[in-house]
């Protein structure tokens, strides 16, 4: 979750670490904290607080001058936000700098075995007890240059063997200003490679407006840097394999540009978004879609009878939406299930079945872990992700790649609406290699192909909804009810409010209000009801009727043309027909746009909500 910046070069490490870290607060942001090797030895700047708040200050006031650095912005695990508990930290001798990203599962016993031998420390993080760790171990092996690998990289590769837990680590030492080291284990790392400097990143958001060219390190890798080399081996052997990649975007990707907030332009970005999902993958005569990257045959595919989705959070709505559409288009029985859980639990998985991770960063714990799980025991696992070169992405077996650019809002939009629009292609293919009919898979992508345009209608709302949204900001309680299609979208329209606006939010299904949530219903708690003019609209009145009656009041989001509903709704905002298993992609755009404008007339800061960061990488 939080984020990791080193840079080593010819040029002035600060600005250049600074602005990564500025780029990556999102996945993290209760304190920050660099250091940097000058002329004279190790110096230190960390606070509390978001950056321009604590660090950007701090350095003004007192610069860091040096050509070699690492730096953190912290999502808080162990211990509290505090100025102590910020990254860097610094082994005994206070000559070496780690940054950490990950959780370090037995640092009570080896902080008892330090404690012991007389060291001090100054936080109550399992990160301080890495940084001693690695100090002693440097403290056997320097002035050991030359036997081969570099005594930094031997004291951090020696330290690793002895922790257990997840890391991702950037280490410094003032002994070596032209040296820096970095590895992970389940926590990701990236390496990007300059003319004459190098860089370390746990997001290439950090890096690309410096480099296009990254290595994606793998699990227990140990990787060296120098100005103008580096060199990689793997905790488990002497060597590992490296490939250098090209980066699909550059550092104006991860600006907000003319939007107040990085969320209100990835929600105005759903029309490219769900464009870029499509984009080479529809076949329209023969009514399909294609995947260049499944790595299964048509004949693997037919054989499925089963599929599993896990996937967490705003994922795991998607995946809801996608047990509908691989139930109807291709009568395949679908389990969804959350990562956290399916990790740890003895499912009994049948041999035909397809195991399909969805994720946006591709780093996510507990999908990872499901990934892995699932492969151990022989099955096949498809990932849906966004991020090229994630881990999730290489562990799995097969894919499809959103190419939704980066995502920094840290409540996520348009990765939902592309997650969606591949497991609809997906589960059209699927039927289509069954018993789906030719006209009804043309149907389904022109209705799909329409999708941007439609999204585009409903965005020349926004002012619109902004007024609605103002009459609602003193709510204290909200609900979201959906029939069938619409369900996963009213859970992912409650989430998008509890994240951001601080305002307690369910979705349910509709007929499930009778069934005691109902109790709460009054004239202060209102609820968003999802109504298009489907083939359930009739019962989802009754559901609204039934809201109403109690005084609650009501939003609505119907069908254009529905002018009869107005008169029984106390808001109403009206979206472009669609076919019942592309609706969601359209309604879910105003529950995005509501929670936004509610969120920002609260005064929450939507892009940085509290207690929440990005890509959740630790369990």
């Amino acid at each position: 979750m939080c984020g990791i910046v080193g840079y080593l070069g010819k040029q002035s490490a600060t600005p250049i670490i600074l602005e990564g870290l500025r780029r990556l607060e999102y996945r993290g942001y209760d304190s920050a904290g660099i250091s940097v090797i000058n002329g004279h030895g190790l110096e230190t700047r960390k606070k509390k607080g978001k950056i321009e708040e604590g660090l950007a200050r701090s350095l003004k006031e007192n610069p860091l001058i040096g050509r070699i650095g690492v730096g953190h912005t912290r999502w808080a695990t162990h211990g509290q936000p505090s100025d102590e508990n910020s990254h860097p930290h610094l082994d005994h001798s206070g000559r070496i700098a780690v940054v950490h990203n990950g959780v370090i599962e037995n640092h009570e016993r080896l902080k008892a075995r330090q404690i012991k031998a007389g060291h001090e420390f100054r936080s109550s993080t399992d990160t301080e007890v890495l940084a001693h760790l690695i100090g002693d171990h440097y403290e056997k092996l320097k002035g050991t240059e030359g036997n081969g690998i570099h005594p930094l990289a031997k004291a951090v590769t020696e330290a690793l063997r002895e922790v257990i837990g997840t890391y991702g680590i950037a280490v410094v030492c003032a002994d070596y200003p032209e040296v820096m080291v970095g590895a992970r284990r389940g926590s990701p790392l990236i390496v990007g490679i300059g003319d004459g400097e190098h860089f370390l990143a746990s997001d290439a958001t950090a890096i690309a407006a410096h480099t296009r060219q990254v290595i994606y390190l793998n699990d227990y890798d140990v990787v060296t840097l120098e100005k103008n080399d580096f060199s990689v081996m793997n905790l488990g052997v002497a060597t590992a394999q490296v490939q250098i990649s090209q980066l699909e975007f550059d550092g104006e990707s991860a600006e907000r540009g003319e939007f107040a907030h990085f969320m209100l332009k990835e929600i105005f970005e759903q029309p490219g978004t769900v464009e870029n999902a499509m984009r080479g993958r529809i076949n329209m005569e023969e009514g399909t879609s294609k995947f260049g990257g499944l790595n299964l045959t048509v004949t693997e595919l037919r054989a499925i009878d089963q599929i599993v989705i896990t996937a967490c959070g705003t994922s795991w709505h998607a995946a809801l939406v996608g047990e509908y559409l691989f139930e109807e288009f291709a009568h395949i029985p679908v389990e969804v299930e959350y990562a956290s859980e399916f990790r740890y639990r003895n499912a009994p998985i049948e041999k035909n079945t397809l195991v399909l991770a969805i994720t946006q960063s591709g780093e996510t714990a507990d999908t990872l872990a499901s990934v892995c799980e699932t492969k151990r025991r022989g099955h096949k696992v498809l990932a849906i992700c966004n991020v090229v070169g994630s881990t999730i992405a290489r562990e799995a077996d097969g894919g499809i790649y959103l190419h939704a650019g980066p995502e920094i809002g840290v409540a996520s939009t348009k990765a939902f609406t592309s997650q969606v629009t591949a497991l609809a292609l997906l589960a059209l293919l699927m039927g289509r290699i069954r018993s789906l009919a030719l006209n009804r898979g043309r149907k389904i992508l022109q209705a799909l192909e329409a999708v941007p345009k439609q999204i585009e209608s409903i965005l020349s709302q926004n002012d619109a909804i902004k007024e609605i949204a103002k009459k609602y900001i003193n709510a204290q309680n909200f609900f979201f009810l959906g029939r069938q299609y619409n369900f996963p979208v009213a859970l992912e329209g409650a989430l998008k409010l509890k994240e951001i606006s601080y305002i307690h939010a369910e979705g349910y299904p509709a007929a499930e209000m009778k069934h005691g949530p109902i109790a709460l219903i009054d004239e202060h708690t209102p609820s968003v009801v999802i109504i298009p003019s489907d083939a359930m609209y009739e019962k989802t009145l009754s559901n609204l009727e039934v809201v109403k009656a109690r005084k609650g009041p009501v939003i609505a989001i119907a069908t254009e043309g529905n002018t009869a509903l107005a008169g029984q709704v106390d808001d109403i905002i009206y979206l472009p027909p669609a076919l019942e298993s592309v609706f969601p992609l359209l309604a879910v755009v105003p529950l995005q746009l509501l929670a936004y404008h509610i969120a920002v007339a609260r005064g929450c800061d939507v892009d940085k909500p509290r207690n929440l960061a990005k890509s959740v990488t630790v369990e």
